[in-house]
Parts: C-alpha cells; sequence; structure tokens
C-alpha cells in the first residue's frame, strides 16, 4: 500500500445522507480541532457566511482551502466544504471557486470508490482552468486523475495525465507541483513493477522537496521509498524509511498518512514472521481508514489481518478477513487489492494442504496480477499457484510455475535497482546535509534580524533618555560595549560557517572516492561474474525446454556445483576486498602459500581452459610464502587468468610462475603464447580505461581490469608490468612482498 493511494467516495446513499444531515446540523462548530492552520482558517469563517444570498468570493476561497486541508484527517468534512465552495460559487458565477471545488469533491470521490462521478468532477474543473488559463489548477487536475486511474490500474491513462502535468509545471517553473508529478509517476512505474523507474523519479522529486523544504511531500517520498525497499525484501531499510516518515506525519496531524505507513509497516513485520507485533501495527491502521471510510484501505488491511491470523492457525477468522477484503475490492474495482486478497486465499489454503481451492484461487489471482502488471503481486501468484500444483501432482506445472517465480523475484531484485539506490543514497545524505546548513544558516539570519531590530529599539530608546537624563551616557556606552561583544559573536560564528563549508568539501571529495569504488565494484561483477551466471542460464533454459534427460542433467550438477562455489568464493573474495577499500586495508594482510592460492584458480578455470583447448601449467614452487592481502592477489591472478584465456586459442599455452628475488620480492608471471597485443595497446593498459578487445571466442571485457590489477599490486606494495608481441604472446609479471626467513608470522 504506498501513502499516495486513490481517494474515492462511497456509494452508499444512506451513509452520505447520515453524514450531511450531521454536518448541517452540527455546523461549523461541529468539527474537532485539528491543527492550527485549520483553527486559523476556520475562524476567517462566520456561521451565517455559508448562508449568504450574494457570498463574497473570499469566503469561497476559504472553503476551498478547508475542503484541501481536511482531506488528510477527515474526507466528510472535506467534501462538504467543497460542495458549500461549489454552491456558492455557482450563485454568483465565480468560476475559480467552481473549479476549486470541484478538484476538492472529486478528489473525495475517487478516494471512496465513485470514480464515474469523480471523473465528471475533473473533466468539468478541467474545462474551466483551460477557460481561465490557470496552470496550477489545470496541473494539479490531471494530477488527480492520474491517482485515479493508478488505482484502476490503467496505467497508459494515468502516465498521460502526469506527462500534462510535468509539461506545465516545466514551463511554468512551478517546482512544488512537479515535486508532487514526479513523486506520482515514481508510483505508476512502482505500481507496473519497474522499481528502477520508480526510484528514478522519487528520487527526483525528493532532491527538490529537499531543496525547498516541501516537509509533507519528502515524507511522502520516504514512505514510498520504502515501500520499494519492502518489495526488494530489504526490511530494515525499509523500516527506516517508514520512520522517517511518520515521524513528520505525527508532527502535522496527517491522520490518513499515519495509517498508511502503519499498515506498511504491519506488512515489513508480517514479512518477518512477527505476526502479533505487525497485528498490532495493522490494528491500529484499521481504525483510522473505517473512520475516514477508506475502501482501498480497509481492503488492503483486512487482507493483512487475514494473512497474519493464517500464519497463527486461525483458519476461520483469516478466511472472514479475506471475504470482506475481496468484496470490497470487487465492489469498488480496486484491481490491486483484488488480487492481494486471492493470492491471499490461495495461501490460506496451501497452508491448510486444501489444494484444490488454492489452486483455484491462485488461478484467479494470477489473471489479475497479470491485468495489474505488478511484478510482485505476480510472483506471489506464481509462488501460490506452484504450492498446488504440487500438492495436485502436477509437477511439471509447478516446476514451471517456481521457474516463473524465480524469474520474477530477480526482476524486482535487479541489480540496477540495488545500485540506482546505493548511488541516490549517496547523493541524498549530501543533499540533507545541505539542506540542514542551509536551515542553520537561515535560523542564524533570523536571530542575527531580531538582534538587529532588537538593538535598533534600544538604541532609540537610549536616544530618548539621553536628552532627559544624563545618566545615560553610562548606560549608552554599556551598551556599545554589549554591540561589540555581539560582533565578535557574528565572527566567530562565520568562522565556524567556514569550517562547516570546509567540511562539506571533505565530504565531497569522500562521496567522490565512494562512486569511483562504485565503478570499480560494477566492472569487477561484470568481468568475472558473466561466465559462471551464463552456464546457470544455460543450464536452467535447458530444464525449461527438456533439451535434456534427467540422466545428462545428473552429469551436469557437479559442474554447475563447481561454478556456484567458485562464484560465492569470488563474491567472497570481492566482499573482503571492498572492506579493505573502505576500511584499513593494512588489516587484511597476511602471510598465505602462492602455489595453494594458483592451485585453486587454475582449477576453477580449468574446464574453461579445455573448451578452448589451452593448456594451462602451473609452475609455482611449494615452499614461496607471500606477506600482502590474499584476496586481492587472487583477483590479479584471476585476472590475468581470464585475460590470457580471452586471447589464447586451441594448442596455445599459459603458464604460471614465481621465484623469489634477492630483495625479499615473490616474482609472480603469467605468460601466453597468444595472439599478443601492439606496443600502443600495451603502453596504454595500466594508465586509464581502454577499449577492450574482444577474445579468440568474440569474448568480452569491461576495459579495466589491468587498472584494478595495478591497484590492488601497487596497495600490496608492489608493481606490475607487461611485455607483448603480436603473434608470439603476452607475459605480465608483477611483485609482491615475501615473508622474511627467520620471523615469525602471526596470520
Amino acid at each position: 500500500m504506498t501513502l499516495q493511494k486513490h481517494i474515492v467516495l462511497s456509494n452508499s446513499a444512506l451513509s452520505k445522507f447520515l453524514s450531511m444531515v450531521f454536518l448541517l446540523c452540527c455546523g461549523l462548530h461541529s468539527f474537532a480541532s485539528l491543527h492550527p492552520e485549520l483553527d486559523s482558517i476556520k475562524k476567517t469563517l462566520s456561521p451565517s457566511a455559508l448562508q449568504q444570498q450574494n457570498p463574497d468570493t473570499a469566503t469561497i476561497n476559504t472553503l476551498n482551502k478547508l475542503a484541501a486541508n481536511y482531506f488528510k484527517s477527515n474526507p466528510d468534512s472535506a467534501y462538504y466544504y467543497g460542495q458549500k465552495s461549489i454552491e456558492l460559487s455557482r450563485k454568483i458565477k465565480y468560476k475559480a471557486g467552481i473549479a476549486n471545488g470541484l478538484l476538492e469533491t472529486g478528489h473525495v470521490n475517487y478516494f471512496k470508490g465513485n470514480s464515474a462521478k469523480a471523473s465528471k468532477n475533473f473533466d468539468e474543473a478541467i474545462a474551466i482552468f483551460k477557460s481561465l488559463n490557470d496552470n496550477k489548477g489545470l496541473s494539479k487536475s490531471y494530477i488527480s486523475y492520474s491517482r485515479m486511474y493508478n488505482m484502476l490500474a490503467e496505467y497508459p491513462l494515468a502516465l498521460s495525465y502526469l506527462d500534462k502535468a510535468r509539461v506545465i509545471c516545466l514551463n511554468n517553473n512551478d517546482e512544488a507541483t512537479l515535486t508532487d508529478c514526479y513523486k506520482n509517476i515514481g508510483i505508476i512505474y512502482f505500481s507496473r513493477g519497474q522499481l528502477s523507474k520508480a526510484l528514478d523519479f522519487y528520487y527526483k522529486g525528493l532532491f527538490i522537496a529537499l531543496k525547498n523544504n516541501y516537509t509533507t511531500t519528502y515524507a511522502e517520498i520516504y514512505n514510498d521509498i520504502g515501500v520499494v525497499l519492502q518489495n526488494m525484501e530489504v526490511y530494515p531499510n525499509a523500516l527506516e524509511y517508514f520512520k522517517k516518515a511518520i515521524v513528520v506525519f505525527e508532527r502535522t496531524n496527517n491522520k490518513q498518512a499515519v495509517a498508511t505507513i502503519n499498515e506498511n509497516i504491519g506488512e515489513v513485520l508480517l514479512a518477518q514472521t512477527q505476526y502479533d507485533e505487525a497485528i498490532g501495527y495493522l490494528l491500529k491502521s484499521l481504525k483510522t481508514v473505517k473512520k475516514q471510510d477508506d475502501k482501498d484501505g480497509l481492503s488492503s488491511v483486512y487482507t493483512d489481518l487475514g494473512l497474519c491470523y493464517a500464519h497463527k492457525n486461525q483458519i476461520k477468522l483469516a478466511i472472514a478477513y479475506l471475504d470482506t477484503s475481496l468484496q470490497i475490492a470487487n465492489n469498488f474495482k480496486i484491481v490491486y487489492n483484488q488480487a492481494y486478497a486471492l493470492n491471499g486465499y490461495a495461501m490460506v489454503y496451501n497452508l491448510v494442504k486444501d489444494y484444490k481451492n488454492a489452486y483455484k484461487y491462485a488461478i484467479q489471482g494470477k489473471e489479475h496480477a497479470i491485468k495489474l502488471g505488478n511484478i510482485s503481486v505476480r510472483s506471489n501468484a506464481a509462488l501460490q499457484l506452484n504450492k498446488a500444483m504440487a500438492g495436485l501432482g502436477m509437477f511439471e506445472d509447478a516446476n514451471s510455475m517456481l521457474n516463473e517465480y524465480i524469474y520474477l523475484k530477480n526482476e524486482i531484485n535487479d541489480n540496477e535497482s540495488i545500485q540506482k539506490l546505493t548511488s541516490y543514497n549517496y547523493e541524498l545524505g549530501f543533499a540533507e546535509k545541505k539542506r540542514q546548513l542551509a536551515q542553520q544558516q537561515r535560523e542564524r539570519d533570523l536571530i542575527y534580524q531580531q538582534k538587529i531590530k532588537s538593538q535598533r529599539l534600544i538604541n532609540t530608546i537610549f536616544l530618548v533618555i539621553i536628552l532627559a537624563m544624563i545618566v545615560t551616557v553610562g548606560i549608552y556606552y554599556r551598551q556599545k560595549r554589549k554591540q561589540q561583544m555581539i560582533n565578535a559573536l557574528l565572527e566567530d560564528r562565520n568562522h565556524e560557517i567556514l569550517k562547516q563549508k570546509t567540511n562539506i568539501d571533505d565530504q565531497a571529495e569522500k562521496l567522490n572516492d565512494l562512486n569511483v569504488l562504485k565503478d570499480r565494484l560494477i566492472s569487477i561483477l561484470a568481468h568475472d561474474l558473466r561466465a559462471p551466471l551464463s552456464t546457470l542460464r544455460g543450464l536452467f533454459d535447458l530444464l525449461q525446454d527438456d533439451s535434456i534427460s534427467h540422466q545428462e542433467l545428473l552429469e551436469m550438477i557437479p559442474g554447475v556445483l563447481k561454478k556456484l562455489e567458485y562464484t560465492s568464493d569470488f563474491l567472497d573474495t570481492l566482499l573482503f576486498w571492498i572492506n579493505s577499500q573502505m576500511e584499513n586495508f593494512e588489516s587484511s594482510v597476511k602471510k598465505f602459500s602462492i602455489k595453494e592460492l594458483v592451485s585453486l584458480e587454475i582449477d576453477a578455470y580449468h574446464e574453461q581452459a579445455e573448451l578452448k583447448g589451452i593448456n594451462l601449467v602451473d609452475n609455482i614452487p611449494d615452499d614461496l610464502l607471500a606477506w600482502a592481502d590474499p584476496n586481492s592477489i587472487r583477483i590479479v591472478i584471476r585476472n590475468l587468468i581470464t585475460n590470457a584465456l580471452k586471447f589464447s586459442t586451441v594448442d596455445d599455452i599459459i603458464e604460471i610462475s614465481a621465484w623469489q628475488e634477492e630483495d625479499q620480492r615473490i616474482v609472480v608471471r603469467v605468460k601466453d603464447t597468444g595472439v599478443g597485443m601492439p606496443p600502443d595497446q600495451r603502453d596504454r593498459l595500466f594508465k586509464g580505461k581502454v577499449n577492450s578487445k574482444t577474445g579468440t571466442k568474440n569474448e568480452s571485457g569491461t576495459g579495466m581490469g589491468m587498472l584494478f590489477c595495478k591497484d590492488l599490486v601497487e596497495r600490496c606494495h608492489g608493481k606490475i608490468w607487461v611485455t607483448s608481441e603480436p603473434g608470439i604472446g603476452t607475459e605480465f609479471m608483477f611483485t609482491i612482498p615475501a615473508v622474511a626467513v627467520g620471523v615469525e608470522v602471526v596470520a
């Protein structure tokens, strides 16, 4: 459930009648004071103002302000004030008042489920705003229209309205509405399961909101980013963003937003199997959405409660909650909640091993999920179908559903989203610090202005008093001294600001270093993980197409496991190296055997060498002990071996050898009889990123491998060089410190 859920009106005539009677009977003073802003707006209205035969435009504008502010805490009050604004505006033919009133009532209409009425409200408002050439009102109408279509899973329509709003905002430099526009575009991409694009637009909006201190908007976007992290199953980070958002909304008494975040926290706790704690948060949310008659929220919370009670083995109660949720979702055509509830049924029936009913609901859930387009909902439907089919003995179909589930989960947790999130978080931290410093500066300026005003007042008083009393000369003298102290204090403050600016520059440099580290990490991953992942993908393609027999599969499994073990070992090594880059590198230096390290790498690439007809030769002496970071040296040797394999062909030889020099240095050599390289390419090899050439079997590379090798060797207090001749081969050599003879080293 996202914070910008659609707000539509109930179709219940009785409920609407009772609400209107209550509001008309109680009058203006029946509404509880929600926060000072509402109180100050209401004070400008008198009860008689609502009964005027010829109302003024100021009264109508105040009614529309009340409608907009009440929406977050009491949608019924928002609807009442919006309708009253329309009624009074039509009496005096005040077009702007009519359009703004229609915008507010349309907002409440779609919140409570009456999208047809909402469409009429929005269409009339848009026509009036166009006639008035009111771009701000027009962009707000388009955004409200898009929210309604997002709830109805009509994403192309929703995006088309947001694109219109975005163009208007950019042309008119309306950053406040543009931020809201970016946020809603992100919500639609999230609903479609395109998390990477959603993050792009969320962070676009967030940076503008932070820059301009749009408190409510950046709190909403914090929640939205939390929902993305929740779908990626990064639960601790999701909770962190939710808590950032809820602090703001509790302070501003935004009950609708607080209810939404309570439900989101409940869903995270549900995913973490903390069912009792989840129920506590969900019941808090339920209390508010019932009060606001929020159909979307009611349906979603009921499904969450059903899932919690199912896991607590209270099946009848779980089914009752799911029945209520699905009924609401069907009545108001909320596609996401329909799919969510149907998947919930399937999960409950799978838990009690009623696979026939589980299969029925899972099929329906999948159909709705496909219509919705949300990857998270589709993956859940695939998982429940897999369990139900397995329970019914449909093993081949179950396996197909399992493959689909794995594919969809990989789509959710794709590397691009993780990389973007990491990069954006670095930028966000920097932006937040800049905002905090700007806020501190504004506060200092305000204090300074207040002191200046105070000083002027004091000086005026002293000037008056000096005419009557000679003793004021002494008071004036003391006051001048105080002024000097203030100036000295201000000078000290200026020095503090300069120091803070220096700190910001240092932080910017650190951020740049982190970005360089990120680029290196991505390049290493692309360079060394492509081959094992391609092997695994090929195996699963064969499995999916039934291209291999069971016996052939069994024969392939040991090789695949070996690839997985090597990939896991590589990731452990890479993570260790990343820590060495970000922490203290010297702490990772220890004694190790060159022979053992090289043997592991040769074993890992033995199969690849055989496939190309290349002979890998290990001529490392058994007694060579090095004093360096073994994980860094493994990455270097791995890169050199893969590079030699890439540019060698059938019957070529790759020889890895090493020896100890007299100056306590070990020289490691990786020599091949491959294609070699021209002098100009050789001379550029260690100077920066190069354009990687394709290998003898069209293998590709990143162009960064040798640069990384140089960095790692030099961090180990060594050096690396290369000699090569086209058509003869290439010889890479590097040095690392050896363990001193007779010195006891603790590894």
